[in-house]
């Protein structure tokens, strides 16, 4: 091992990485290169987290995992394999969710140093308070496709992960999901709502049942009343035992009485599969043919649009699925099933859920994961037969668990760039050598100055409107006061979004109690409005999770939400959200010093929104949840001024500024530039940069980067 032969490494070092204790934080494509390189460097105390297990798709990258470990525990047997380096080092691994409470502030205030490889964003930023709070340096580092980037973050010294907002996931209208379906993703989303609906958490906005209050359907002849009225029967009540189960619909409701706020009046969809025994003939006809010929009869969203076609199990499948108890079809990924092969693969995956549903006690719900077979067959089975019924393109059941589980193409090669550079940083910290620790980002082209390894200059300062690391953290939420409940407040706003763990919340001016992180101490709020508990317009939120020694102030704004708007939207300090103006450089030479400037590839000053969010794009819909996934900075080596979001949570770009590069000195290979997938109208947030060639009738694209 490197620290153990003298001359590798400078004795000073050496010694530091030897009673160095290091906490890497994910198993998977970086994650697997870290524990490599930091056993090989000669650490030997050295504890992996990650609750995720491997499976095939992981082989080709992540190196420390075979085809036998399939199924197993990442982060066990990627310290089994990093022990065949160096059978000395003592290596921890734990096959859990750094989230758990199991790992609080006093865990990582153990570490020397906090390596983070995660793949998703809540993870991120749980990760990112407690090493504040801890005060341990966090290397962060994350891939997407061939660029990569490391940064260091420390409180005090440079931006936390949350100075600067994220973009949204990107959501679809209810009405578009449900009833008028024009891309792929679409499909897609409706799938996954179905399986929530049958087997996970079910919630309300999810619903997977066509939406008779659609406003495009409203000049109907037959109102949405008389239409509802005869929705129970649409509910696939329609066999020899319909009036036995139309008694038990009061029961069945178990989340409440049968509803028609805009809905199909049914009984609580999960109780009647269950009910029925999980027929694949009946769900698939109820999914597929009657909602389908319900939606028909809304006239008006097809006098323009083409109108879809049901399809039925039994001409599907005369023979039923006897002969097809594990389909050879099924396996192959890349294929596009037709529809009969997907009515087997639902057949087949409904029997394997429902199986896994029943065995469960109590409330408890499955959680679809796209590493899991049959939940991701299910998925893709269901999105092709519906994508196939409203005449759109059908997808392979690896193109829909890329964007069902919303995957960036990981390169191996660049994870071992990215995981080397991590460890080099590493280094830098035990030293204090903090100059040494600025940001790289790796690009697969290289830049006007031969560098396809690109540091920055200056370190980002801390956002001193952060509602994370500023001294007294505060954000306004835009809420409908009027809709939320205090339940889905906590769940929604607080963990979902704001990524707490157990807050407790307080009314400011009264101090009266309206969440406890004690269990059932205020579990009478649960279901009353936040209008209700006197949390209108104005008032003030103090909230505190003991877990991540972390406190929050929010800012109550009301408004009245329409049908189709979200019903909550997180904004920052209001003079943070001002776009601030851009002052001119006096003299060139001032713009190639070391200054706080970075300029884009395109020309233009665009805001710095901190280490991993410069990036600005729509990513495609659902889960933010793949390996190596992570937003990348700019690319070239001229720092960016720091630029804030507008109160919508845009930015609006400065003019762009283009300074011709001299004709002798431009080659073949330079006029090429990096140009920012993004527009004044779109949300700040992550994204993949494009690359454009400049022809020559555009010379004001061209960059002088000399």
């Amino acid at each position: 091992m490197a620290a153990s032969i003298d001359g590798v490494l400078p004795a000073t070092l050496q010694e530091l990485v030897k009673k160095s204790k290091v906490l890497v934080v994910g198993a998977g494509g970086i994650g697997c290169e870290v524990l490599k390189n930091l056993v090989l460097s000669g650490f030997t105390q050295i504890e992996i987290i990650d609750l995720d297990t491997i499976d095939l798709s992981n082989l080709n990258r992540q190196f420390l995992f075979h085809r036998e470990h399939v199924g197993k525990s990442k982060a066990r047997v990627a310290r089994e394999s990093a022990l065949s380096f160096n059978p000395d080092a003592n290596i921890t691994a734990y096959h859990d969710s750094v989230t758990s409470t199991d790992y609080g502030v006093n865990f990582f205030k153990k570490f020397d140093v906090v390596l983070s490889a995660l793949d998703n964003r809540a993870a991120r930023n749980h990760v990112n308070r407690m090493c504040l709070n801890a005060d341990v340096p966090l290397i962060e580092s994350g891939t997407s496709g061939y660029n990569g980037q490391v940064e260091l973050i420390k409180r005090g010294l440079t931006q936390c992960y949350e100075c600067t907002p994220k973009e949204k996931q990107r959501s679809f209208p209810g009405c578009t999901i449900r009833n008028t379906p024009s891309e792929p993703i679409h499909c897609i989303v409706w799938a996954k709502h179905l399986f929530n609906q049958l087997f996970g958490e079910s919630v309300e906005d999810e619903d997977i049942s066509p939406d008779s209050a659609d406003p495009e359907a409203q000049n109907e002849s037959v109102t949405a009343e008389a239409k509802a009225a005869d929705g129970a029967g649409d509910v696939a009540m329609e066999d020899k035992e319909n009036d036995k189960e139309q008694e038990k619909s009061t029961e069945a409701e178990s989340e409440g009485e049968p509803k028609n706020n805009g809905n199909v009046v049914r009984i609580n969809t999960r109780q009647w599969a269950k009910d029925c025994n999980y027929d694949a003939g009946k769900l698939f006809n109820k999914f597929f043919n009657e909602d389908i010929n319900y939606l028909l009869r809304m006239s008006n969203l097809w006098k323009s649009r083409k109108a879809p076609v049901p399809v039925q199990w039994d001409t599907l499948l005369p023979d039923g699925t006897k002969a097809a108890e594990a389909p050879e079809f099924a396996r192959q990924h890349h294929k596009v099933w037709t529809v009969e092969e997907c009515a087997h693969v639902f057949a087949n995956a409904l029997k394997e859920l429902s199986a896994a549903f029943l065995k469960l006690e109590g409330s408890d719900t499955l959680v679809w994961d796209k590493d899991d077979q049959p939940a991701m067959d299910f998925v893709a089975a269901c999105a092709n037969v519906r994508s196939h019924i409203f005449d759109i393109e059908r997808k392979s059941r690896f193109e829909i668990k890329s964007m069902a589980g919303n995957i960036i193409p990981a390169i191996a090669t660049t994870n071992a760039i990215t995981a080397g550079i991590s460890v080099m940083r590493a280094f830098s910290v035990l030293q204090s050598k903090w100059e040494q620790c600025k940001a790289v980002y790796a690009r697969l082209r290289l830049n006007g100055r031969q560098q396809f390894l690109v540091a920055d200059t200056f370190f980002p300062p801390p956002n001193p409107n952060c509602y994370v690391c500023a001294s007294d953290p505060a954000i306004t939420l835009r809420i409908d006061t009027k809709r939320i409940q205090v339940k889905a407040f906590r769940d929604d706003v607080l963990i979902k979004t704001l990524n707490m763990v157990n807050p407790d919340v307080t009314v400011e001016a009264t101090g009266s109690i309206v969440i406890s992180s004690e269990e059932g101490e205020t579990e009478c709020n649960e279901q009353k409005l936040l209008s209700e508990m006197n949390i209108v317009d104005g008032v003030i939120l103090k909230c505190d999770d003991f877990f991540q020694s972390y406190e929050l102030s929010i800012i109550i704004s009301h408004f009245d939400a329409e049908r189709d708007d979200v019903l909550f939207e997180v904004i920052a300090d209001k003079s943070q959200l001002q776009p601030k103006q851009e002052e001119k450089p006096k003299e060139d030479s001032e713009e190639q010093s070391s200054t706080s400037r970075k300029r884009p590839a395109n020309g233009s000053d665009i805001a710095d929104d901190g280490p991993s969010t410069s990036k600005r794009t729509r990513l495609p819909e659902v889960e933010d949840d793949d390996d190596d996934c992570l937003v990348i900075e700019e690319d070239d080596d001229v720092q960016e001024i720091v630029n804030t979001k507008t109160e919508q949570l845009t930015v609006k770009s400065p003019p762009k500024v283009a300074i011709k590069r001299k004709p002798d000195n431009l080659t073949d290979d330079e006029n090429i530039t990096e140009i920012l997938d993004s527009s004044d109208e779109e949300d700040v947030g992550p994204t993949k940069s494009k690359r454009t060639k400049l022809n020559d009738s555009q010379p004001n694209e061209v960059i002088s980067i000399d």
